[in-house]
């Protein structure tokens, strides 16, 4: 379910495959989605599944790709990789790529305000990166990045990103997030997660006192 209680009114599944592989190889690799290595590094296959953008996107956002705004919260470095599935799985440079989520204590940015909200477009290999931290938890849902990629006028794809729940729990013993009695279990009551099946969830690994997480998202 999205977060304006609606259900996402498409959902796509693309397997997709990355990096030098043959065709043969890609076509061997069909029907089977494959997790983020525990490395971190972007994964050889990702299964992306399309959702609602809910009722806290505001339009594009500032180009940029520390999305911080100085917000307190455990650092995040999200690593994207965006390919397009009907040619091949090639990487898509000069895609817009959107991001939007909230902060430590769950809260969205509004009005004047852009914290935790920013676009990058990939650069030739079809990658970006965002700065930002592990987002807080609100209303129910389970913890989520939204992001919207936008490869031309008039067309996009918008999804979101999800995180393990042991991860969670761990952050989330942490300040700022420890000021407020956080869920047993974060992802457990939400559709949209369970929906998903695992497959939008990130696999952060620690990097210096924050983590990183790789992603390849695939467009039609």
């Amino acid at each position: 379910m999205s977060d304006d209680g609606t259900f996402p009114s498409s959902r796509r599944a693309l397997l997709l495959a990355a990096g030098s592989a043959s065709v043969a190889a890609l076509t061997a690799g069909c029907g089977r989605p494959a997790a983020t290595p525990a490395s971190g590094a972007t994964p050889g296959c990702v299964l992306a599944v399309k959702a609602g953008a809910g009722p806290n996107y505001a339009g594009p956002g500032r180009t940029r790709s520390d999305v911080t705004d100085g917000r307190e919260g455990v650092p995040l470095r999200l690593e994207l990789t965006v390919v397009r599935a009907a040619d091949g799985c090639r990487p898509l440079a000069g895609a817009a790529v959107d991001i939007w989520q909230a902060d430590a204590a769950g809260v969205y940015s509004e009005g004047r305000e852009t914290y935790l909200r920013g676009v990058q477009v990939t650069d030739g290999a079809g990658r970006c990166v965002f700065r930002t931290i592990v987002p807080g938890w609100y209303a129910g849902l389970a913890p989520h990045i939204h992001f919207k990629v936008r490869p031309g006028a008039g067309t996009e794809t918008t999804s979101q990103f999800f995180l393990p729940e042991d991860f969670l729990r761990e952050v989330y013993a942490r300040q700022p997030y420890a000021k407020r009695k956080a869920p047993r279990s974060p992802n457990a009551h939400d559709d949209r997660y369970r929906a998903a099946a695992g497959t939008m969830t990130l696999a952060p690994v620690a990097e210096g006192g924050g983590y990183r997480a790789a992603y390849t998202v695939g467009i039609a």
